[in-house]
């Protein structure tokens, strides 16, 4: 267990908060339906150079290029992102919640311990992204690419994942209960010690994933396919895997199933003694607050008056 919390221990201990030469303090309210970054450069200019914090709700960033920017302890809540080009940035600790990311590009960008509740990723690009410990309910991943992605301990209930590329991601220890995620790509994802109780996981691609010690209880898998999954004291009780595809008695007979378990054709579930059900890795820690400014800036924030 000390093994799987370590690497995020240690990402979330040596993450530079430094970066960038000043941090922007934003004026938040509701009529500030823009933040215009006047520096003498282009917005790409400013994402290396500058730390933005403070607060913004409701801004309106869609389309800008925002490389390399660094969002520590920020509160941008229902911000508007469509479109932004985000790839490698820094949205540590910050609060997204209700904000719009659709179509943006997040390749690489680090997300740890930050606060998405309700945003909409729909059609975003996140391979390669960080989002370790995050809280990502009710967000909406519809057709976006989360592959090779890091989303260790982050809770995921009530998420759509329709469509989405999940593939060769790391999900050790999430919370993936009541999602819908018809469509999505999990093969080659670890998904060990995970909660996906009740979802929907229609026509889902499990191949090559892993899924020991997982909670399938309550799910629909029907057209799922689970080819070369290891399941190893996977609690299945209670789960519909009437239709799924790819399954054979070896992976079942590691597995742990009941009474209630559906299977196809003549599999046969095994029950297993001391199921204590989906373990759980320690949450990771705060991430520190976000520095204090120079004294002397040169960089000018203004709204948009509106």
């Amino acid at each position: 267990m000390t093994q799987i919390a370590s690497p995020l221990i240690r990402r979330l201990a040596t993450a530079s908060l430094a970066a960038g030469a000043a941090m922007a303090a934003m004026m938040a309210t509701p009529a500030a339906a823009e933040i215009q970054l006047q520096f003498g450069f282009q917005d790409r200019d400013v994402a290396r150079m500058v730390s933005l914090g403070g607060s913004c709700n409701r801004c309106e960033l869609s389309g800008r290029d925002l490389t390399g920017a660094a969002f520590h302890g920020a509160t941008f809540i229902e911000a508007t992102l469509v479109g932004t080009d985000l790839r490698g940035a820094e949205l540590m600790g910050s609060n997204f919640s209700g904000s719009d990311f659709s179509r943006a590009d997040l390749d690489g960008a680090t997300l740890v311990a930050a606060n998405f509740t309700g945003a909409n990723f729909s059609g975003a690009s996140l391979v390669g992204a960080d989002a370790s410990g995050a809280t990502l309910v009710r967000t909406r991943f519809a057709n976006a690419d989360l592959s090779g992605a890091q989303l260790v301990g982050v809770n995921l209930n009530g998420a759509v994942l329709s469509g989405a590329d999940i593939s060769d991601a790391e999900m050790v220890a999430v919370t993936l209960a009541n999602v819908s995620a018809r469509g999505a790509d999990f093969s080659g994802t670890d998904i060990s010690m995970s909660n996906l109780s009740n979802g929907d996981f229609r026509s889902a691609d499990f191949s090559n994933a892993t899924l020991n010690g997982a909670r399938l209880t309550g799910g629909t898998f029907a057209g799922a396919d689970f080819e070369d999954a290891e399941m190893n004291r996977a609690d299945i009780r209670g789960a519909d895997l009437s239709r799924a595809r790819g399954l054979s008695q070896a992976q079942i007979g590691r597995a742990c199933g009941d009474a209630n378990t559906r299977l196809p054709g003549n599999l046969s579930p095994r029950a297993c003694r001391g199921l204590s059900g989906v373990r759980a890795i320690p949450a990771p820690p705060r991430p520190p607050a976000p520095p204090v400014p120079p004294r002397s800036r040169n960089l000018v924030v203004a709204s948009s008056g509106r």
